[in-house]
């Protein structure tokens, strides 16, 4: 493993020099990068959604998300630098999020920021159509796949969370551009709540953002540990839970039958972006859990020496990624991916 790396994957000495160094010196900004223009954007659809004097401010932090109760969007430190963009994936084997995907997850948290530069969440009217804000936020929770009460937005059922991810994800939808809304949701329990968004976006169209002064979670320049520490804190999520057993690989015998042909796990590695972005798509487990448990089956399959035809490839592939979402999906609701 080259020192720096907690993959153990081959880097080029200037990512090498990246890893040992501490994030905060970084010196990283949203100013001058394409987060800048996104921002921009953003703001140049608020605008056209009649709330031009809504424009959240953004910062850079761990991860996506805005601070409980205030007016502004946190964003990835490494969205900042194409340099770290390329890290990225290079270190968890995931793709850095495409301008598309950046601002898919801008508009969730704006939905957040206005929730709470104008309290909605204290307002008897949005809980009723939402849900308590006080309820417990939980990282694992139960989904209905597909339901009709609820829109989707980001990868997954992310609205299912909580009721304030519901109202945020009702709000992307609701600002995006071409999502024709109304049409889509017709007939469903999610457009009463597209229906209130429209309304209160109204009510607050000439309103300025009130920016409460307190503390950030997470600001880019407190992150004192190194990408290093940073990528090793990730890949704990893997190796803490058991993934394989006996029953398991059992099924992955029947993916892969083959006596003969050339080793799955090639194959599997061959199709393995595609396969963690869809999966992602279809259960919104993060991408770098995703990526990880991928890769910890194709060793599995390997283990077993698993082989397979060329005539058999695609059906093969259908059923590890079928194996492989109902994991992910185990872990969403569950925390966990085998009892």
């Amino acid at each position: 493993m080259i020192p720096g790396n907690p993959t153990g994957k081959e880097l080029a000495p200037s990512q090498a020099r990246l890893l040992s160094t501490r994030i905060a010196d970084l010196q990283l900004s949203i100013h001058g990068t394409r987060l800048e223009f996104l921002l921009k954007d953003l703001y140049k659809e608020l605008e056209t959604a009649g709330l031009a004097n809504f424009k959240p401010e953004a910062y850079l932090s761990d991860e996506w998300g805005c601070p409980a109760g205030v007016p502004v969007i946190g964003i990835p430190f490494y969205l900042a630098s194409p340099d770290l963009c390329e890290l990225e994936c290079r270190v968890t084997g995931v793709e850095a999020e495409s301008d598309d995907e950046i601002m898919m997850y801008l508009r969730h948290e704006a939905g957040h920021a206005f929730n709470y530069a104008h309290k909605l969440y204290e307002q008897a009217e949005w809980s009723k159509i939402f849900g308590n804000y006080k309820s417990a936020y939980r990282e694992t929770y139960g989904v209905v796949p597909f339901s009709s009460k609820f829109v989707r937005h980001i990868p997954g059922w992310y609205a299912q969370k909580h009721p304030d991810d519901d109202f945020a994800e009702t709000f992307a939808v609701w600002l995006t551009p071409g999502s024709e809304w109304a049409k889509v949701y017709k007939g469903t329990q999610a457009l009463k709540k597209l229906l209130y968004v429209d309304k209160v976006a109204e009510r607050h169209n000439h309103q300025p953002t009130v920016i409460t002064k307190r503390a950030l979670d997470t600001p880019v320049e407190e992150m004192t540990m190194t990408l290093d520490s940073w990528y090793r804190t990730f890949s704990q999520h893997i190796h803490e839970k058991q993934i394989t057993n006996p029953i398991l690989d059992e099924d992955l015998k029947r993916a892969f039958p083959d006596v003969t042909g050339e080793p799955a796990a090639g194959v599997i590695e061959q199709e393995k972006i595609q396969l963690v972005y869809e999966i992602n798509r279809w259960t919104g487990l993060e991408r770098h859990i995703v990526s990880e448990l991928v890769e910890e089956l194709i060793k599995r399959t390997e283990t077993l020496g698993l082989k397979i035809e060329p005539a058999n490839k695609e059906a093969s592939l259908k059923t590890f990624a079928i194996i492989a979402t109902t994991l992910a999906t185990n872990f969403l609701s569950r925390g966990t991916f085998i009892e």
